[in-house]
């Protein structure tokens, strides 16, 4: 088995257990009827294995660059990565702003897969970032076509904006911190 394989089963095994409910809804519903929360449980563990099996095929993939991103890409990165940070937290918050973007997990997702494609040329990024930022579309697309009618969220506050915008900020350091510590370091000249 190679490492490109892992990385791929665990595109799959993402993309699969993401996208069931919607490929599938009747046979989901099903399971949730006879398992009760264990379905979002085995849901949710696919999910930890994906994962799993796309940071080790990843990180054993061999680096066989298609494109040598230029200096600029590393800040737009930071940039992009620090808006992504914030959509996502942006589904769950008590913004002004959550009624403004159908939705923010998803496209904050995708807005994180573009940043990755903009400084990682290899082969193995463009795969993983490349299917990854795919799925996000795909999976917006089937809501959109399953729930035509959005109903946007009324309310927010100034007080949700900041709380939000805090949050995310932490969180980007965090996640920032984090790679420097395992690499790559987001944070090159």
């Amino acid at each position: 088995m190679t490492w490109q394989f892992i990385l791929y089963l665990g595109i799959a095994l993402w993309c699969l257990a993401h996208l069931f409910k919607r490929l599938d809804p009747t046979r989901r519903k099903a399971m949730e009827e006879r398992m009760g929360k264990a379905a979002r449980g085995i849901v949710a563990f696919a999910i930890v294995i994906s994962v799993a099996l796309m940071v080790i095929g990843y990180r054993g993939a061999d680096a066989i660059t298609l494109y040598d991103p230029p200096a600029w890409t590393w800040h737009a990165n930071n940039l992009m990565m620090a808006i992504a940070v914030a959509l996502f937290g942006l589904s769950g918050s008590r913004s002004r702003a959550r009624g403004w973007i159908r939705h923010p997990m998803l496209t904050g997702f995708l807005l994180w897969a573009i940043a990755h494609l903009l400084v990682n040329g290899d082969s193995a990024s463009v795969v993983m970032f490349g299917c990854l930022g795919a799925w996000a579309i795909a999976e917006m697309l089937m809501i959109n076509r399953a729930e035509p009618v959005w109903e946007r969220f009324e309310g927010g506050t100034p007080a949700g904006d900041i709380r939000l915008l805090a949050i995310a900020a932490v969180a980007f350091a965090i996640i920032a911190a984090i790679h420097v510590w395992i690499g790559p370091s987001p944070f090159r000249t």
